[in-house]
């Protein structure tokens, strides 16, 4: 089968390779969408050690099963595979599992013709549901994980709360249009990208460039800081007032120190979300399926052949696509 190879510092290129045989317990997924996440372009850049080239990247995917139990149904798929039986398995909280394995860290991933995954992985598809959309379901499970772990320590329910959402990328646009959809009036979204900043304006956010119109300080209760950078967290701190909440979804960086006086003499939730339950990837498909996110035309779709392009224009901030889709 054709793959696509993450083969070292800034270099993706496809090649030829022989599929995984399947172990028990196991499917082998055609895919038929896959999308580029923050993630790779993060191993994409050389930051992320636990992805060593050559590999193949991607963990976002929708397909249909060609082999295994789950043979011909639509599914998509928690990328995470669990044991199942250590004290997080036990506990629901399988996103902490002390024995996880990814596709697409230290698994092959899913940009290339098939992928497999164990049997416990999948999550079949409404037929209303296209693959292109159902490839997103990830992304939108790790907005709406962060979402709920944030609304479970305000004072107040987060429809009346002022929200400030850093990062116009995928998870973020997600995050506020989840946030949208579940009643917040008062939603701000920042980029420094004005492609980015276009392509939400367009679906009716409110963004902005906080060089040019910084947030005022203690202004709002609610932070979803979706890029995870010095600068960034710096800004979260300063915007939230005394009782608010910060959710820390993005991993771009580990730089900069957190001013802790300031979370501690406000009072600040600073909070961490990983990933995501398979109750959150269910709300997601659910979500998705209903349209609850309006219109998705910001969604890139492109051969696959056409990833290291793709991964090169996302990379250099030249594409405006919050998030890019790709198929075999």
């Amino acid at each position: 089968m054709q793959a696509l190879f993450y083969v070292g510092r800034e270099q993706m290129e496809m090649r030829g390779t022989e599929p995984e045989p399947l172990k028990p317990g196991e499917s082998r997924v055609q895919v038929e969408a896959t999308g580029i996440c923050g993630s790779d372009l993060h191993a994409y850049h050389g930051h992320d050690p636990r992805r060593v080239p050559p590999m193949i990247l991607g963990h976002e995917v929708a397909g249909r099963v060609v082999e295994g139990a789950w043979k011909g149904k639509r599914v998509t798929m928690n990328p995470l595979i669990v044991c199942g039986h250590c004290e997080y398995c036990q506990a629901g909280r399988q996103n902490l599992c002390e024995n996880r394995s990814m596709i697409g860290m230290n698994r092959p991933g899913s940009f290339a013709e098939t992928v497999n995954i164990a049997d416990h992985s999948l999550i079949e598809l409404p037929q209303t549901l296209s693959a292109e959309i159902a490839a997103m379901t990830e992304p939108v499970a790790t907005a709406v994980h962060g979402i709920h772990r944030l609304e479970r320590v305000l004072d107040r329910p987060l429809a009346e709360s002022r929200v400030l959402v850093i990062g116009a990328g995928a998870i973020g646009l997600m995050t506020a249009l989840i946030l949208r959809q579940r009643g917040v009036r008062s939603l701000r979204i920042a980029d420094l990208n004005p492609l980015r900043r276009e392509e939400a304006l367009r679906v009716g956010l409110e963004a902005f460039d906080p060089r040019e119109a910084p947030p005022r300080a203690d202004s709002v209760e609610a932070v979803f800081d979706c890029v995870g950078a010095g600068p960034t967290r710096k800004m979260a701190v300063a915007s939230a007032r005394p009782g608010g909440a910060i959710m820390h979804l993005g991993l771009q960086d580990n730089d900069g120190g957190t001013d802790t006086r300031a979370i501690t003499l406000k009072e600040l939730s600073f909070l961490g979300a990983y990933t995501y339950s398979f109750g959150d990837l269910r709300a997601a498909v659910a979500l998705l399926d209903a349209g609850a996110l309006g219109e998705l035309s910001w969604v890139e779709k492109r051969p696959l052949a056409e990833g290291p392009a793709a991964f090169e224009e996302l990379a250099s901030g030249r594409s405006a696509a919050a998030k890019v889709i790709l198929y075999p």
